[in-house]
Order: structure tokens, then C-alpha cells, then sequence
């Protein structure tokens, strides 16, 4: 049989409010993280990714209230990332009920740590996010995939491809693949990227960045997505998440 594959809201948080913007410029209110996530919850949503798009920019730590009083209402698995650098942040997030925890720039900084998350918590609760981009392949990567932090600022030079594979190994459950070229522009997802990881990495992959249409969603499925993450397009309603599992249904894949 099977395994379904799962539709994830995203709630990108700045100062305790949902934002969206194109490629992570112009951010513009959404709406408030608790209420999007309670909405989402009851029209279906099979997980809820709360990203703190700042923290890791400002250099603290994820804002715990806005994630306790949103896990509260929600009965989904919760992830949630921004900010995290230490085994003690994951704890803190655990205990205020996040499920799983995201990490990126941390891990690009101290790749041990994924390691040190998955020993103490299982490697269930670890998602590699990678925020990617296309560069000139052979030239900054062999690729043609750059691996970027906070919030897409900052260049690092890294094979995005290679960096999910050692990320799978040194204990990440899923990869969290982000295309910060389709992001919030709703062309649809970079499905040659996704082919790309998808050939070198069997944990669970996480499709993000791209959702404009209900076919999108089917799409990425096609190429190897587990899971497909979208913001833009539920906050505003362009489409509902009934429509983004029915398009999947009708392409063949199993949903909830």
C-alpha cells in the first residue's frame, strides 16, 4: 500500500504574524499564526510547518509563546523551525508542542548537530530544511543547486544535492527542499530540483515553493514528493487544501 501523501500549510512567522512575499522580499501580512493554524487544521491539513522566517536573521531564538499557544489548536503534527542552534532549543520546542524541528542554518554552521538532535530525540523529529537556488552548474556546484541561509540572504557555496545527503546520514528524518527561486512566485515547483534530491535521498522528501495551481500539488507528487508544502495559496484562498488532495487523488496518489 501506499503512503498517502500529505498536504503542509505553512505558516512563515515575523513578530508573531504570518507573512508572505515573492522569493522572501515584500513581505505582507497573512493573517495571525493560531488562527491560520486552527482554519487549517479543520479544512484537513495533514501537518502544519511554522517557520519563524526572522530568528536566525536577528539571531534569537524562536518565539515559544506564538508556537505553544498555536499547537494548542492544532491536532496535526506540528513542525516548527527559525532560530534553532542547540539540542536545548529542540527541547524547548518539543515541550512547548512542536512535534517535529526544523533546522537550517545551524546545521550548515555545526553539521554534528543533526546528529546530536536525532540521538536524544529520534531522528522522527528531525527535518533538514534547504533553502536552495539554481547557480551556473559545474561552476558553483556540481549540481546546479546552492544551498542559501537566512531566509535566502546568504549564500554558502554548498551542493544542495550532496548537503541533503549528508543531512539523511547524519540523522535528519525528512528533507524539508525549498526552491527560494519558485518561492511565493506560483509557477509551480522545481520538479527537475526534486528529481535531483529524489534520486540520492530516501528519507521522506518535503516539496516547497512553487504552488499556484491544485495540479502543482500532483505534479511534485509525480516526481517524488512525500509531502507538499504550500502558504501563499491557502492564506489568500486561492485554493482551498480540499482541492490540492482532490487533484492529487484524481492524478492516482493516495491521500488522507
Amino acid at each position: 500500500m501506499s503512503v498517502a501523501i500529505r498536504i503542509i500549510p505553512c505558516l512563515d512567522v515575523k513578530d508573531g504574524r504570518v507573512v508572505k512575499g515573492v522569493n522572501f522580499q515584500g513581505l505582507k501580512d497573512a493573517g495571525d499564526p493560531v488562527e491560520l493554524a486552527a482554519r487549517y487544521d479543520a479544512q484537513g491539513a495533514d501537518e502544519i510547518t511554522f517557520l519563524d522566517v526572522s530568528a536566525s536573521h536577528e539571531g534569537r531564538s524562536t518565539m515559544l509563546d506564538v508556537v505553544s499557544r498555536t499547537a494548542e489548536q492544532v491536532f496535526v503534527p506540528l513542525t516548527v523551525g527559525g532560530g534553532v542552534r542547540s539540542v536545548g532549543d529542540v527541547d524547548q520546542l518539543l515541550r512547548a508542542g512542536a512535534d517535529k524541528v526544523g533546522i537550517n542554518t545551524a546545521a550548515i554552521t555545526r553539521p554534528e548537530l543533526l546528529a546530536e538532535v536525532a540521538q536524544r530525540f529520534g531522528n522522527q523529529v528531525v527535518v533538514l530544511s534547504v533553502d536552495a537556488r539554481r547557480c551556473p552548474p559545474g561552476v558553483t556546484t556540481a549540481s546546479g543547486y546552492e544551498v542559501t541561509t537566512h531566509g535566502g540572504r546568504t549564500s554558502t557555496g554548498i551542493d544542495a544535492v550532496d548537503w541533503a545527503v549528508r543531512g539523511a546520514q547524519l540523522g535528519a528524518g525528512e528533507i524539508l527542499l525549498n526552491s527560494m527561486d519558485a518561492d511565493g512566485v506560483t509557477g509551480g515547483f522545481d520538479t527537475e530540483m526534486i528529481d535531483a534530491v529524489r534520486e540520492q535521498v530516501r528519507v521522506p522528501l518535503i516539496a516547497s515553493g512553487g504552488a499556484g495551481r491544485p495540479e502543482d500539488f500532483a505534479i511534485a507528487a509525480g516526481h517524488g514528493a512525500d509531502a507538499v508544502l504550500a502558504a501563499s495559496v491557502f492564506h489568500y484562498g486561492t485554493m482551498t487544501i480540499a482541492e490540492a488532495k482532490e487533484a492529487l487523488r484524481n492524478a492516482g496518489h493516495p491521500v488522507r
